[in-house]
């Protein structure tokens, strides 16, 4: 029988939980409960009705950490887990920090202003993730934490761009207003979910920037630990899903960005087997 952890993991972030069976089955639950917090975290702002409430949610998390690393971790089903996880493997509080901040800027409408803001949206939320089940994994610097800060970037921009409609249904835009302005993008085709060449250049330009991030991180395979691989195999699949939108020209709005199960465990463990990602 799945934990709580695990079943969140699961049903809302397929891909982590899929990464996350491939660990030493040791640290299965630690990582659970790292995903599982940052699914609590990363799902603020369609969990409240206005932005006060989410910063009062982002508060209780906060506050929830602070107690965590005062040894009084509140009773919450992700809490006391997630406790459990820091205390073994001693996990660094300031990546935790950094995730919380860094969705902040979901309780807004503005876009991202730029493309490097973009990219520091990504690294603020998903390379800080990617460091965090680094520590659970064995490596706590070095390589594998250079690869992350590249990787992370890189999943956290496929990521954005494989959600590009359902955050366009409810009116939020991810992609940076400055690459929209240059190629001559309206937001309101965004918003009414019509897509053409404008949109497509605009993705083009983010998938771009997420490759060469990628390439960046596998720049260090060589001297990456084997027991960092199962942190940094989101790196596999963001090449998967990044080559499904070049095939479809870019237009995220043809069809959902999916890739069937089977395939992307069959990858995954191809991936793991042979060290990469």
């Amino acid at each position: 029988m799945l934990s709580y952890c695990a079943g969140q993991v699961r049903a809302h972030d397929r891909d982590r939980y899929l990464t996350a069976t491939l660990a030493p089955a040791d640290r299965h639950e630690a990582l659970f409960a790292l995903y599982a917090f940052n699914l609590e975290v990363a799902r603020t702002r369609e969990m409240v009705s206005e932005p006060m409430v989410g910063q009062i949610r982002l508060q209780w998390w906060r506050e929830a950490v602070d107690g965590i690393y005062a040894n009084s971790p509140r009773a919450h089903e992700v809490v006391r887990p997630l406790a459990a996880a820091v205390e073994r493997y001693d996990l660094s509080r300031a990546y935790f920090e950094t995730l919380i901040d860094a969705r902040e800027f979901d309780l807004g409408d503005d876009p991202p202003a730029t493309k490097e803001d973009l990219n520091d949206y990504a690294k603020d939320t998903s390379s800080t993730l990617m460091c965090l089940a680094l520590e659970i994994l064995g490596p706590r610097a070095g390589p594998a934490h250079k690869a992350a800060n590249y990787v992370g970037v890189a999943w956290g921009l496929t990521g954005l761009l494989r959600a590009v409609v359902f955050h366009a249904r409810a009116r939020r835009q991810y992609l940076p207003a400055d690459l929209m302005r240059e190629a001559g993008a309206n937001p309101t085709d965004l918003f009414e979910l019509r897509g053409g060449q404008a949109l497509a250049s605009v993705a083009r330009d983010v998938a771009s920037t997420a490759r060469l991030a990628l390439i960046a991180g596998r720049g260090f395979r060589r001297d990456v630990p084997r027991a960092a691989i199962p942190a940094l195999l989101p790196g596999t699949l963001a090449e998967m899903y990044l080559r499904r939108m070049d095939r479809l020209g870019h237009d995220l709005f043809a069809e959902p960005i999916a890739i069937g199960q089977p395939a992307l465990q069959f990858r995954l463990l191809r991936a793991a087997l042979l060290g990469r990602y």
